[in-house]
C-alpha cells in the first residue's frame, strides 16, 4: 500500500482514515467493529475530513498511545499488524503514515465499556444487546473454518494453489509461512500441524475427499413445479467439484449455456440479445452462496435450480449476525471470513456489501422484480424471475405487486420520478429514462408500480395525456 493509494481509496467496510488526534477510545470503536466484522485496514495520519496528510513522526507521545489501542482498548486484544508507510506530509516534509492491518476475528470484542461494535459499510454501528447476541452465535459457528478435519494431511494441500494466492496478496514469504502466520489455516495435534477446513476447501487437492457435501449441484427441471416419484421432471443433474475457486468458475460457466436467450431486431436495426438473467446476478448468486453457505451442516450441498420460470439458489445455513431478509440488500456479514477475503482476493466481490443490492438494481433495470430471500428450516433460498415470466396468469408474482415496492417503501428513483411529474404531468416515459440515464424499460416498470400503488394515474389520452400525482409518500 502506498500513500498515493490511501489518498485515493474511499472509505467503506474494511478501510478507513484518521487523524493522528484521534482519541484511543474513539478508535477503539473502529479497530474492534472491523475485528468484528470482515477486518481491513485503518490509517492513522491522515485526516478523514480532507485527506491532508498530516503525519505522525512529530507526535512521539501520542504515537505510543495509538499503538496501544488495540491491546488496552480492546478486550479481548485485537492481534494487528503494524506498516509504516513513507510519505511527504502537507509542509512537503518527509514522514510516515501507520497503517493498522486488522483481520477478522473468530471472537466478539469488546470497548472498554463493554460495548460491542460492527463494521457496516464505512460506519462501525453499536450493537444492541439481540444484535450482540447474534453475533456472538455467529461467531461461534465461524470457528468452522478453523477445525480440524479428521484424516486429512499436509499432503491434501496443494501448495501450488497456496502460493498464487500469496502472490495475489503480495505476501513475500513462502507458502507455508503464510499458512502458519495467518490464524484458522492449520491446526495442531500432538506437535503435529494439519489442515483446517478452510484450508482444505480454498486450498485442498480433493476437498470432497474430507467435505463430501461441500460441493455445487446443478438441476434443470421441466416446467414451474418440483415434481418426485413418478411424475420428477429433472432433465439435468450435474454437481461441481474441487475448491471454491474451482466450484465457482465451472457453475457459472455451465449455467450460462442454461439459460434462455431472446434475439431480435431492435428499433435502431441492429440485432439484439436478451439475456434472461444478467450475467453478474448468474455469477453472484452462486459467490453468495459459495461464501456465506453454513459448512458445518454436511448433510447437503448448494443447490443452484433451474426452472422455466426463475433460478433458485438453496444455501445450507440460515441469515448470519444482523442480516435479515428485509434488509439483506443493505446489510452485510460474512460468517465466512477467511473465504470472503479469498474470494474478494479474487475479485469475485468488489466491496463487501453491495453484491445483493448490484443484484436487485440489475434486475429491476431489466424489468424484473428484485431478488427475493426466503428461509426454509435450515436452508436460505435466493429466487430471480425470469425476464421472459408471463404474469398474465400469475399477478401474485407479478413484479408490480411485488411487497418491496410498498407504497411507504419506494426506491430512491421512483421518488425522483414522483417529483418529475408533479413538476411536469405531460413528461414521456423516453424522457424521464433519459433524465435518469437508464432504460425505457426501467421506467415503464416504475410507472407501473406507481399507478398499481395509486400514487399517480393518466389524465386523458394516451399520446397527449399528463400524468397526475395523487398523493405525497
Amino acid at each position: 500500500m502506498t500513500i498515493q493509494e490511501i489518498l485515493e481509496k474511499e472509505e467503506c467496510q474494511t478501510f478507513d482514515r484518521k487523524s493522528i488526534k484521534i482519541e484511543p477510545k474513539a478508535l477503539a470503536i473502529i479497530i474492534t467493529a472491523m475485528a468484528n466484522a470482515d477486518g481491513g485496514d485503518v490509517v492513522i495520519g491522515v485526516s478523514d475530513k480532507t485527506r491532508r496528510v498530516e503525519g505522525i513522526d512529530a507526535e512521539v507521545q501520542k504515537l505510543n498511545e495509538i499503538q496501544k489501542v488495540p491491546f488496552d482498548f480492546c478486550m479481548p486484544s485485537v492481534p494487528v499488524r503494524a506498516e509504516l508507510i513513507p510519505c511527504k506530509d502537507f509542509e512537503g516534509k518527509d514522514n510516515h503514515v501507520l497503517v493498522f492491518h486488522i483481520d477478522a476475528s473468530d471472537k466478539v470484542h469488546v470497548t472498554q465499556n463493554d460495548e460491542v461494535y460492527l463494521r457496516i459499510g464505512d460506519s462501525s454501528k453499536k450493537l444492541s444487546f439481540e444484535d450482540r447476541f447474534a453475533l456472538m452465535s455467529d461467531k461461534g459457528l465461524m470457528s468452522y473454518e478453523s477445525t480440524y478435519i479428521r484424516g486429512a494431511k499436509m499432503d491434501d494441500v496443494d501448495m501450488n494453489l497456496v502460493q498464487e494466492y500469496c502472490d495475489i496478496l503480495g505476501y513475500g514469504k513462502k507458502a507455508m509461512d503464510f499458512l502458519k502466520e495467518n490464524h484458522g489455516y492449520l491446526a495442531e495435534q500432538n506437535g503435529e500441524l494439519f489442515p483446517t477446513a478452510v484450508t482444505l476447501l480454498l486450498f485442498g487437492k480433493n476437498p470432497q475427499n474430507f467435505l463430501p457435501r461441500a460441493q455445487v449441484r446443478f438441476i434443470r427441471f421441466d416446467g414451474t413445479d418440483e415434481k418426485v416419484g413418478a411424475q420428477m421432471n429433472v432433465i439435468k443433474d450435474k454437481t461441481f467439484t474441487g475448491t471454491i475457486h474451482q466450484q465457482i468458475e465451472k457453475a457459472v460457466e455451465y449455467l450460462g449455456t442454461q439459460i434462455k436467450e431472446h434475439t431480435y431486431l431492435a428499433p435502431d436495426a441492429k440485432f439484439t440479445t436478451d439475456k434472461e438473467y444478467p450475467d453478474f446476478v448468474l455469477q453472484e448468486m452462486i459467490v453468495n452462496a459459495c461464501c456465506h453457505r453454513d459448512y458445518s451442516i454436511v448433510g447437503t450441498e448448494i443447490q443452484v435450480k433451474l426452472f422455466d420460470d426463475r433460478l433458485v439458489v438453496e444455501s445450507p445455513g440460515g441469515l448470519p449476525g444482523r442480516v435479515r431478509t428485509d434488509n439483506i440488500r443493505h446489510t452485510h456479514f460474512s460468517r465466512n471470513q477467511r473465504i470472503a477475503a479469498y474470494l474478494k482476493a479474487y475479485k469475485y466481490v468488489k466491496e463487501f456489501g453491495e453484491g445483493v443490492d448490484r443484484m436487485c438494481r440489475e434486475m429491476e433495470e431489466m424489468g424484473s422484480s428484485p431478488i427475493r430471500y426466503t428461509k426454509h428450516d435450515f436452508i436460505l433460498l435466493a429466487s430471480a424471475v425470469s425476464r421472459f415470466k408471463d404474469f398474465s396468469n400469475d399477478p401474485i408474482n407479478d413484479p408490480i405487486n411485488d411487497p418491496i415496492n410498498d407504497p411507504i417503501k419506494l426506491t430512491d428513483r421512483q421518488m425522483i420520478i414522483l417529483d418529475l411529474l408533479q413538476k411536469n404531468g405531460g413528461l414521456s416515459r423516453s424522457s424521464i429514462a433519459t433524465s435518469l440515464d437508464v432504460s425505457d424499460a426501467t421506467i415503464k416498470r416504475d410507472i407501473a408500480i406507481l399507478q398499481k400503488l395509486g400514487v399517480i394515474s393518466r389524465k386523458g389520452a394516451k399520446k397527449n395525456g399528463i400524468w397526475i400525482v395523487n398523493r405525497n409518500t
